[in-house]
């Protein structure tokens, strides 16, 4: 399957305008999702053997394998009940909104093959948070899944910096009940004043909201609290994440996702003249750095899902060893075929 990508399926694709091949696998994968027996029947061939099967612990959860699906490709929950059959361990749906937004002009999605690498400037495009939630109403709930389903949080663009936490606690109100887990994006460079969120009192104030909504409907409804996740850029300073994680300890967060797309153009990027999120090989160092630093400073006790220039196995087993427990990816995908996440699972599972 690897070599008929490779040498047939990528190229064919490539030869499309980006964002209209990713509409393309996503309603194709929709259509997977609805053809359940065939969905069973990949999961046998993509699960991991017996010999290797071990479940994995993460912030409180259990799952499968160590590879997920980043957020950023289902963005609207339409899809993502086919992604076991992939061979992936859990999915992150989103970016999600409470509102509604179209995103940025179209082009804002840009291939760079040489490098496996992408840059994107979406802008949370999305169908806001209250359709999201109709539609997980309809598709497998929390105990019926096959594997975890994250819902990934942002800011919707119409809402100011000062009504940023109204905003992400509507969002969290809407769609808690259908996650397993809530990724909190503070992180995205593509929406404005969107990554001032990471600021220390901002990220306080918010995340301390959440956690308040989070403690009241446990109080309401015993087993309703869900694990929340921050997902950080790759731009930081090690003061500013060093002031992130003391947020996390001091609120008892879950856990971190590290790390969001990168505004920094390395090596030969220097001379490429798009705005927008680069992703990719070229961003997989600096990821793999915070991990580390993170495992460090907290001695390994938060949980680290860690993404970013994920591009084969041993990109993703640089990930663990630096620190991280699941590993997620996106871009690697495009460039590695649909069976990408068997095989880094597998690979992962036989270190």
């Amino acid at each position: 399957m690897g070599l008929l990508y490779d040498q047939i399926l990528r190229p064919l694709a490539f030869r499309r305008d980006p964002e209209t091949v990713h509409e393309s696998a996503v309603r194709s994968l929709a259509m997977l999702a609805h053809l359940r027996p065939v969905c069973r029947l990949m999961e046998w061939w993509t699960r991991l053997p017996d010999t290797l099967r071990k479940p994995v612990r993460c912030g409180g959860l259990e799952f499968p394998n160590r590879v997920g699906l980043a957020a950023g490709f289902d963005k609207n929950a339409r899809c993502w009940p086919a992604a076991a059959a992939l061979g992936f361990g859990h999915v992150e749906i989103g970016t999600v909104t409470r509102h509604a937004q179209p995103g940025n002009p179209r082009p804002r999605l840009f291939r760079y093959p040489a490098d496996e690498a992408i840059i994107n400037r979406m802008g949370f495009n999305n169908d806001g948070a209250e359709a999201v939630a109709r539609r997980l109403a309809g598709q497998p709930g929390r105990g019926r899944r096959r594997i975890p389903l994250g819902i990934n949080l942002g800011k919707s663009k119409a809402a100011p910096l000062d009504k940023a936490v109204e905003d992400y606690l509507a969002s969290f109100a809407l769609l808690a009940d259908h996650a397993d887990y809530v990724a909190i994006n503070v992180s995205n460079p593509n929406t404005p004043d969107l990554r001032k969120l990471q600021e220390r009192d901002r990220l306080l104030e918010l995340l301390g909201a959440l956690q308040t909504a989070n403690a009241e409907r446990e109080a309401r409804a015993p087993g309703a609290r869900r694990p929340i996740f921050l997902k950080i850029g790759p731009d930081l300073t090690w003061a500013q994440i060093d002031d992130i994680l003391q947020i996390l300890r001091d609120l008892r967060l879950e856990g971190i996702i590290a790390t969001n797309t990168t505004l920094e153009r390395p090596g030969g990027f220097a001379a490429v003249n798009e705005a927008g999120g680069l992703s990719g090989p070229p961003l997989a160092r600096r990821s793999t750095q915070i991990i580390n630093y993170i495992a460090r400073a907290t001695e390994g006790r938060m949980p680290i899902i860690g993404v970013g220039g994920i591009a084969d196995a041993a990109s993703a087993g640089e990930k663990i060893d630096a620190g991280a427990t699941l590993v997620q990816f996106y871009t690697g995908w495009i460039y590695r075929g649909p069976f990408f996440a068997r095989d880094a699972a597998l690979a992962l599972a036989r270190r």
